[in-house]
């Protein structure tokens, strides 16, 4: 992708930010090319090159019985094309009822941290580079097991003006590799996120995910019930992301979630601590909210105790509280959650958390997830791509997929031991986020599968 640029960028917004019959205007520009060569049955069978932008302005007119809002999009990033959005969302305010709970736009002279990673060699990687490690990972597995997965690069621009004054502009990639090895009766999943691609190693993804699907052979079926579980990183960031709302100002001031009125209070083991960090080094962030609002690290839960909420402007002023740096693109219902989850580790290694189970299950990851019931933060999904049994403190072989059924909270409630060595995991929707693997003392499955 030929970058545009911040000057570029920002001369492309300024021409909308005087738009007639507004008294205040924000552009939100986003350009990315994200690049992939997927595989499946061990071959490549597809490699795409995607290069695409787009501009959401978002006009403010004040008007009697109060202010009005409206928001336009267009991926014609041209003078022409951010004029028209312009008008449409001029149009869209004028047609709109009053938005009361409306936060203002962001004011200017605003000073950004350092985010994210701007690596060149992830931004402008080649096919042959992606396919040269889909080699990697496939000579990485056993005779008699095939491979399937994605070796995926980014990168991406985001500029935010408004006519308040302020300018934001950031540029950064992103690579994920991520390989699900499949036997004749088992699988074993691995995957690894980075700012940089020649950060990830895919041998050793390999290896792990191969080392699974022999581990877990002719796996036997166990009953549903109440186990004492190990979580790789993986099933732990699912966890994370689905308690993501109850963090959100907005969802604790309607009672909607399972941390309203608790603030201050211990919800969960001492042995965690939930942060939000776009400006860490270990996940591709950015400086700056769709507001044009400074990101920071945010302290969710420190020692087991509800700290911090999140906010966009809208509920922030509602609230009375300040912007944090979590407005997400507009129109967006969700706007005002965490987006950058991490979770801090601890000192247990794998062994040391498997050695602790006399009984129990070993989980790689957790598949078709939902929130069931926000305000006890409950989940229901399955396990999928490598489950095992652990017997005496040690890993005895694969089980059959079960589902479960449990409270985020509880789950974290029953934290034993913390893992030290975490993992950036990406999910679909929720964006990526560090965690280390987890030792429970009890988890709900509730069935079990045939697979």
């Amino acid at each position: 992708m030929s970058r545009y640029g911040a000057e570029r960028l920002f001369d492309l917004a300024v021409p909308v930010l005087g738009t007639d019959e507004a008294d205040g205007v924000e552009v939100v520009l986003t350009r990315d090319r994200t690049a992939l060569t997927r595989f499946a049955d061990s071959r490549i069978h597809q490699n795409t090159d995607r290069s695409d932008g787009q501009a959401r302005v978002r006009v403010v007119r004040d008007a009697p019985g109060g202010v009005r809002v409206g928001v336009a999009s267009t991926n014609r990033l041209t003078p022409d094309g951010l004029r028209e959005a312009a008008r449409q969302a001029t149009a869209i305010a004028a047609a709109t009822r009053p938005a009361p709970h409306f936060g203002g736009l962001a004011a200017g002279g605003l000073a950004y941290p350092k985010a994210g990673r701007d690596d060149h060699g992830t931004a402008d990687c080649p096919p042959q580079r992606r396919a040269d490690i889909v080699g990697d990972l496939l000579r990485g597995l056993s005779v008699g097991v095939a491979g399937a997965g994605v070796v995926e690069t980014t990168g991406s621009e985001m500029a935010v003006m408004n006519s308040h004054g302020v300018r934001a502009y950031h540029v950064g990639t992103r690579a994920m590799i991520n390989i699900l090895a499949t036997g004749a009766d088992s699988a074993g999943y691995a995957e690894g996120v980075a700012s940089a691609l020649d950060d990830l190693n895919p041998v050793v993804l390999a290896r792990r995910a191969d080392d699974k699907v022999r581990l877990g052979a002719r796996p036997r079926e166990v009953p549903p019930g109440d186990y004492p579980v190990v979580l790789e990183s993986g099933a732990t960031v699912v966890l994370l992301h689905r308690l993501a709302q109850a963090f959100a100002g907005r969802a604790v001031r309607d009672g909607s979630s399972p941390l309203a009125g608790r603030a201050g209070q211990q919800v969960c083991a001492p042995s965690v601590t939930l942060v939000d960090d776009p400006l860490s080094p270990l996940l591709p962030g950015s400086p700056f909210d769709a507001e044009g609002v400074p990101r920071r690290r945010t302290t969710l839960i420190e020692r087991g105790v509800a700290g911090e909420l999140t906010y966009d402007a809208a509920t922030a002023r509602a609230v009375g509280a300040k912007p944090t740096g979590h407005a997400l693109l507009p129109p967006n219902p969700l706007s005002g959650q965490p987006t950058h989850l991490l979770m801090d580790g601890g000192d247990a290694d794998l062994a040391e958390l498997v050695g602790g189970v006399d009984r129990g299950l070993y989980v790689t990851r957790f598949h078709y997830t939902n929130l069931v019931h926000p305000v006890r933060s409950t989940v229901t999904g399955t396990t999928r791509d490598g489950t095992f049994l652990i017997e005496d403190g040690r890993i005895v072989g694969g089980v059959r997929n079960l589902r479960f059924t449990e409270s985020v909270l509880a789950a974290l409630t029953a934290v034993e031991a913390v893992g030290r060595d975490g993992e950036v995991v990406y999910e679909r929707f929720f964006g990526d986020a560090y965690a280390p693997p987890l030792r429970l003392s009890s988890f709900q499955f509730t069935s079990t599968s045939t697979h």
